[in-house]
C-alpha cells in the first residue's frame, strides 16, 4: 500500500480508462443497444443491462450539479489540499460523475449549472470552471 488514498488501483477492465486519463483524455462507456452513455465504467449498461458497451472519448465539458467544500480530511494527501471542493458534475454526454473542482479561489465562485472543463491531476480527472462562461 502506498499510503495514498487518492490513487486508483487499475484492474484489467479499468486499465483502459486510467491509461487514457494519464494521457489527458477522459473516456466514458456507451451502450450500443440503447445508445446511452454511463460513468463510472462498467462492463454492462446500467440502463438496459446490455453487455454491448464500448469506450468513447468524452468532450470534457460538464456542468456543476452540486458541491461541498471539505475543510478537514486526515487521509494523505488530502490534508495538504484542504480546503478542496468535492463535486458531482453532469457530463455533456449525460452521465453524472463524482470529482473535484480545482482552481477556484473560494466556493463563492461556484454556482449550480456552472460550466466546467476537465483537467487532470496526476492522471485523475478533475474539473475547473470555464473562464468567462455563463453560470460560472
Amino acid at each position: 500500500m502506498t499510503g495514498r488514498f487518492d490513487l486508483p488501483e487499475p484492474d484489467a477492465f479499468t486499465r483502459t480508462y486510467w491509461e487514457a486519463a494519464a494521457e489527458g483524455r477522459l473516456l466514458i462507456r456507451r451502450c450500443r443497444a440503447c445508445g446511452r452513455a454511463h460513468h463510472y465504467p462498467r462492463e454492462f449498461c446500467p440502463h438496459c443491462w446490455s453487455e454491448d458497451v464500448a469506450w468513447e472519448p468524452a468532450s470534457g465539458r460538464a456542468t456543476l450539479y452540486t458541491w461541498s467544500v471539505v475543510h478537514r480530511n486526515d487521509l494523505p494527501p488530502f490534508a495538504d489540499r484542504t480546503p478542496y471542493v468535492a463535486a458531482v458534475v453532469d457530463l455533456a454526454e449525460g452521465p453524472r460523475m463524482m470529482t473535484q473542482v480545482v482552481g477556484t479561489g473560494s466556493a463563492g465562485e461556484l454556482s449550480a449549472g456552472a460550466e466546467l472543463e476537465v483537467a487532470f491531476r496526476e492522471g485523475i480527472p478533475v474539473f475547473r470552471v470555464v473562464p468567462g462562461a455563463v453560470g460560472g
